[in-house]
C-alpha cells in the first residue's frame, strides 16, 4: 500500500517504488510579478526571463529561463506527478501558461478545488462543501463581519473567491495595528482562520487547505514521497504535510522564522529562489530514485 503524503523518510523508503508528488505554491514560488522579482545583480548580469502569465494583455509573471528548462526537464519524468498548488481562483490559474507538459493535477482556491485536466473534480467539491457546512460558519456570516468592521478609509477592495473564502486589499499603513487580531480572535471559535499577507487580509475556513488536496491527489496517483514548496502562511500546512519542503528567504514564512520537519529555508529570494526551488525538486526525485546517495 503506498506510503500516504506526510510519511516520514523511512517509512517512505521502505514502501515500493512509485510516482513521486511535487506540489507547489506559485506567487512568489514558482512564478514572480516584475515587483518580486526582486534583481539585485548589476542589469548586464540579470537572468533572462520568462514570461509566463498575461492578464489584461500585459506580461505579469516569470521565471527565468534556467528555472523554465529546468520545470520541463522535471515534469517530463512519468514517475513525477507536478501539482501547482495556489490560493488563486480557478480562472487566475488558469492565466498560467508553464513550459513543459501539463499538469494533470492542479489545486485551486487553497485546497477548494480539485482539477483533473483542467476540469473541477465534483467529488473533492463535495467533500470540501460538506466538511465546511458541519465544521465552520458560513462564508455569509464571515464575510458580513469583515465588511462591518473594516474601515472605507483603508479598505480599497472586498473579494470571494469560488464561494469558499472572502480576502480584503488594505492600505497596511492606516488599518489599525490590533485589527486583524481582533478578527481572528472572532474567527477562530466559528471555524475560520485569519492572515495578513501583504496588502490582503484573508479569511479561510479551517478545513480549507492545500496539505488535504495534496494528501487527496497523493491517494489517487499512488504517490509515495512528496516536496513542497511555499512562501506564505497559507503555504505552511503544506509545508508541514509533505516530506520535504522548502521556503524562500522572502514572504511571511520567512518574516516569522517558520520552520519545521523536513523543511529547509533558502537563503535566496525573489525570482532566482524560484530557480533553485525547482533545483531542488529534481534533486529530490533522484534521490527517490536512487540515484543520489
Amino acid at each position: 500500500m503506498p506510503a500516504p503524503a506526510g510519511a516520514t523518510t523511512a517509512t517512505a523508503s521502505a514502501a515500493a517504488p512509485g510516482p513521486v508528488l511535487i506540489a507547489s505554491d506559485l506567487d512568489r514560488t514558482l512564478i514572480y510579478s516584475h515587483a518580486a522579482l526582486a534583481l539585485a545583480m548589476p542589469d548586464a548580469q540579470a537572468p533572462r526571463l520568462l514570461c509566463v502569465e498575461v492578464h489584461e494583455s500585459k506580461p505579469l509573471s516569470y521565471m527565468t529561463e534556467t528555472a523554465a528548462a529546468l520545470l520541463v526537464e522535471l515534469t517530463a519524468d512519468p514517475e513525477v506527478v507536478f501539482v501547482p498548488t495556489t490560493t488563486r481562483t480557478r480562472k487566475q490559474y488558469q492565466r498560467i501558461r508553464f513550459p513543459g507538459a501539463p499538469a494533470r493535477y492542479a489545486i485551486c482556491a487553497n485546497g477548494g478545488q480539485l482539477l483533473v485536466d483542467g476540469v473541477p473534480d465534483r467529488d473533492w467539491r463535495r467533500q470540501v462543501a460538506a466538511r465546511l457546512a458541519a465544521e465552520c460558519a458560513s462564508l455569509e456570516e464571515v464575510r458580513g463581519h469583515l465588511l462591518a468592521t473594516a474601515d472605507p478609509a483603508w479598505l480599497r477592495k472586498e473579494r470571494v473567491a469560488e464561494d469558499l473564502f472572502a480576502y480584503l486589499v488594505v492600505e497596511r499603513d492606516l488599518m489599525p495595528a490590533d485589527w486583524v487580531k481582533q478578527l481572528s480572535e472572532w474567527a477562530e471559535p466559528r471555524g475560520w482562520t485569519v492572515s495578513l499577507q501583504g496588502r490582503k487580509v484573508y479569511a479561510v475556513p479551517r478545513p480549507l487547505t492545500k496539505s488535504a488536496a495534496m494528501r487527496e491527489v497523493a491517494r489517487r496517483t499512488g504517490a509515495v514521497r512528496t516536496a513542497a514548496a511555499g512562501d506564505s502562511l497559507l503555504d505552511a500546512d503544506l509545508l508541514l504535510a509533505a516530506d520535504r519542503a522548502w521556503r524562500p528567504a522572502h514572504g511571511e514564512l520567512a518574516d516569522t522564522g517558520f520552520t519545521g520537519p523536513g523543511v529547509t529555508a533558502l537563503g535566496l529570494a525573489g525570482v532566482a529562489a524560484g530557480e533553485e526551488i525547482i533545483r531542488r525538486f529534481a534533486k529530490f526525485r533522484r534521490r527517490a530514485d536512487g540515484h543520489l546517495p
